[in-house]
């Protein structure tokens, strides 16, 4: 039998990124950025169980500049995939597959996203007198 030359599927090196195929990659790693983020708010609560110092211990990680960079990427995570879901959930009824409205809902999406997790921790900020 002779060898036949079949088309090579897509892959890496030859598909063209789309705001679509980047958008669900993103929700996906949100997702299990959140997963791992609820091990961290875990830790921070089960640490105020075990006395001031554990939680002293706890505020100082969760204080630092790396802690507060975490938890920034963490409020991020939780708007972008609850701003993307809603807009899974319109697309379960039928509604926005068209080219031009997957591309504004996409980046409506991430716009809201930022302006979420900005206005969260100006918020924070302005409450806390800065961090």
């Amino acid at each position: 039998m002779a060898a036949t030359k079949r088309p090579l599927s897509p892959h890496l090196q030859v598909y063209r990124p789309q705001i679509t195929s980047m958008l669900s990659i993103l929700h996906r790693m949100t997702g299990v950025a959140l997963g791992i983020g609820t091990f961290l708010f875990t830790y921070w609560l089960t640490s105020a169980a075990y006395g001031p110092e554990a939680f002293d211990r706890a505020q100082a990680v969760m204080g630092s500049w790396f802690g507060l960079l975490v938890l920034f990427g963490f409020t991020f995570a939780l708007f972008y995939h609850l701003s993307n879901g809603i807009r899974h959930l319109f697309w379960d009824i039928g509604m926005g597959y068209e080219m031009t409205t997957l591309r504004r809902s996409g980046l409506f999406v991430i716009v809201f996203s930022v302006a979420l997790t900005v206005a969260t921790w100006a918020c924070i900020w302005s409450r806390t007198g800065g961090l």
